[in-house]
């Protein structure tokens, strides 16, 4: 699935670092798992969740499922990136996220990756239903035509 870089509701800006390049000065392939784990993480801060609070995870707890990637073009050490995310579906137990990553101020992206979490408890190692606040937090925003202050 591909967004209209305007229709995602949440993105920020990111500068790539030497250590997430490889010999050839260019982000290493396995870097973006990285990119798109803090643009998880901020895409839930900007909802006011602690995503990786203690009383959250009790209930709300994402494992990755699936990840899919597709690299268009390399960016490089110092880079501005533009990360854009948006949750496209959410299941019974199961939420896929769209990302995207622009090179900083431009519109065609460089990468897109979807992936798919599911709200996992930790201690019975099963799978469990992403609960209704969270549903309705996504939800709402998603819907929304701006993105919180």
């Amino acid at each position: 699935m591909d967004l209209p870089k305007e229709d995602f509701k949440f993105g920020f800006t990111l500068r790539v670092r030497w250590g997430e390049c490889d010999a050839q000065g260019i982000v290493f392939n396995a870097q973006y798992m990285n990119y798109v784990e803090v643009a998880q993480a901020e895409y839930f801060r900007n909802l006011g969740l602690r995503l990786y609070g203690d009383e959250l995870r009790k209930r709300f707890d994402l494992a990755t499922v699936r990840s899919t990637f597709e690299f268009m073009t390399p960016v490089r050490v110092d880079d501005l990136l533009d990360i854009h995310v948006s949750v496209t579906r959410i299941g019974n137990s199961s939420i896929t996220f769209l990302t995207e990553v622009y090179p900083h101020e431009t519109d065609q992206p460089c990468t897109r990756a979807e992936v798919i979490y599911a709200n996992f408890d930790a201690d019975t190692e099963v799978a469990r239903r992403v609960p209704d606040d969270i549903r309705e937090i996504i939800g709402t925003f998603e819907r929304s035509d701006r993105s919180p202050d």
